[in-house]
C-alpha cells in the first residue's frame, strides 16, 4: 500500500499504520513522520534538507537578486527510511535494507 502524504492521513496516521500491520500489509508512506510513529518505510523528500536548500535561495533574494534569476529547482535527493521492528512480521528483503538511507532498529 502507498500512503502519500495529506491532512487526512496525517490525521488518521496511527490508525492507517496500526490497521496495515493489524493485515500483514506492507505498507510505504511518503513522509517519514510514519515511520516515526512506527510504520514500516517511507520513501521521500528529507523537508529538512530542502527547506535548508530553499534558505539558500531566501538569502539570495535578500542580498538583492531578482526572484526572477533564482533558478526554479526541483527535489532530487528521496530518502528510503525502514523500520525493522515493525518489519518484524514481514520478511524485508536483505537487498531493500541495504538501499535504505537510513534503518531503525
Amino acid at each position: 500500500m502507498l500512503v502519500l502524504s495529506d491532512g487526512a492521513t496525517q490525521k488518521y496516521l496511527h490508525r492507517l499504520i496500526e490497521h496495515a500491520a493489524r493485515i500483514k500489509l506492507a505498507a510505504i508512506y511518503q513522509d517519514r513522520a510514519f515511520v516515526d510513529a512506527s510504520a514500516l518505510m517511507s520513501h521521500g523528500l528529507n523537508i529538512c534538507r530542502h527547506f535548508e536548500h530553499a534558505a539558500h535561495h531566501v538569502d539570495k533574494i535578500l542580498r538583492g537578486a531578482k526572484p526572477a534569476d533564482v533558478p526554479v529547482e526541483l527535489p532530487t535527493t528521496f530518502d528510503l527510511v525502514i523500520n525493522l521492528n515493525s518489519g518484524k512480521a514481514l520478511d524485508i528483503p536483505p537487498t531493500l535494507i541495504a538501499l535504505a538511507d537510513e534503518v531503525i532498529e
